[in-house]
């Protein structure tokens, strides 16, 4: 059976949670996952299900109406390359091109920072049509220097 996706919907966070939980090496602060699963809550966010178990989400996050943010994604560890991210983005762009949006952006960790997970993040968003837009050395701190991409719709 193929993943379904489900969303945008709000009140995710519990859902996610253990997403988030399963990936220390992304999300291992945990005032941060605090925050996320906050965020999760009260922003439109999509759920990746194989049957009935959630095996991925994407959040996003409007800043006007022509830009968003991917404010957070996380697939389970047991399900990375198998395509459930990129069909989490693909349904996210498709929303937010039907809502006239042209803009959709991520911020991660930039590669002046050696973290190994951070470049698999940053080759995925490559493969999706993201580009490198800017690098902020002090937004997250001068030991986590934060790369924005961001992708035409």
């Amino acid at each position: 059976m193929p993943i379904s996706i489900e969303g945008p919907t709000l009140r995710q966070a519990s859902r996610c949670e253990p997403i988030l939980r399963a990936l220390p090496e992304w999300f291992g602060i945990e005032e941060a996952n605090a925050q996320y699963l906050r965020d999760i809550e009260s922003l439109p966010t999509f759920v990746a299900l194989d049957r009935s178990e959630v095996v991925g989400f994407l959040t996003l996050k409007q800043h006007t109406a022509y830009a968003a943010e991917i404010h957070i994604v996380g697939v389970h560890p047991e399900r990375h390359r198998r395509g459930i991210g990129q069909a989490l983005l693909e349904r996210a762009e498709a929303h937010l091109r039907e809502a006239g949006v042209e803009y959709l952006q991520v911020k991660t960790l930039s590669g002046s920072h050696p973290d190994l997970h951070y470049r698999r993040t940053r080759l995925f968003y490559e493969r999706m049509g993201f580009r490198p837009l800017e690098e902020f050395e002090e937004l997250w701190g001068p030991e986590n220097p934060c790369l924005q991409m961001i992708k035409k719709l």
